[in-house]
């Protein structure tokens, strides 16, 4: 397909939910070893009352094989929300619209399993508010620089704390001051390839916080550019992701 082709086509396909099938064969990312949705299906198994904080379009938790009794999952997207409901309903599951923004709209102690993946903000005290006594936080996040070969490509040279602001330490220590205890804490590089400029595009549009305000027009010459770079292989970049759980005293 010609340059103009993939970037008309990257720019009209919807990018609603969490879904990146659309990237198959256009793109690859290698997956954490300890499989999140497995982990966090084998928990929800066994709880009572459980809650997934900004759920995206409720793919990873519509794929588990089974829920608490008491299931709820936020969003603040609105094609978001409407994919979400459409998938979680079915289940069982309550999906509530929420801003991101503290305090969550729930009660002290309403749950005894909190979880979330790839959360763009993580607030400690609400998630520690929210959790019963013995209730654990479960948590996929993206790490410090992920795919900041692709974010420098367009942005230039980052600072150091950009680069470092999604640290796990950082996780740590936040989850520490809001009173939970750390039970599990692992990271690990993951290999991220796109073969053409439509996945770029697309990923992008779709990861709205690595390129902020990114459109085509904006960014058409590093685009042409890199379109003509991809005709010798993949762009190559590293994502970075670690696991979190805590547990609230």
């Amino acid at each position: 397909m010609s340059f103009d082709d993939l970037v008309a086509e990257a720019s009209t396909v919807s990018v609603a939910g969490w879904d990146f099938s659309w990237l198959d064969g256009r793109a690859t990312e290698q997956r954490p070893s300890w499989g999140y949705q497995h982990l966090i299906g084998t928990r929800l198994a066994h709880a009572q009352s459980a809650l997934d904080i900004q759920t995206g379009g409720g793919e990873v938790l519509a794929g588990v094989p089974a829920l608490p009794p008491l299931m709820v999952a936020t969003e603040s997207w609105p094609p978001n929300l409407t994919k979400a409901a459409t998938l979680l309903h079915p289940r069982g599951a309550t999906v509530v619209a929420d801003t991101d923004e503290p305090p969550l709209p729930f009660r002290d102690g309403s749950f005894d399993l909190v979880v979330s993946r790839h959360p763009v903000t993580v607030w400690w005290t609400e998630i520690a508010r929210v959790l019963s006594p013995s209730g654990t936080y479960l948590s996929q996040q993206v790490g410090p620089a992920s795919v900041f070969e692709l974010v420098e490509y367009f942005l230039g040279p980052q600072p150091a704390d950009v680069r470092h602001s999604r640290h796990p330490d950082l996780a740590r220590a936040a989850a520490t001051s809001a009173g939970l205890d750390i039970v599990d804490l692992r990271s690990e590089a993951l290999r991220t390839e796109f073969f053409d400029i439509g996945a770029v595009i697309y990923f992008l549009r779709k990861v709205i916080w690595l390129v902020p305000g990114f459109t085509v027009e904006a960014y058409l010459p590093q685009l042409r550019s890199l379109h003509e770079r991809l005709r010798d292989g993949p762009f190559v970049a590293t994502t970075t992701r670690f696991l979190i759980e805590a547990r609230k005293p």
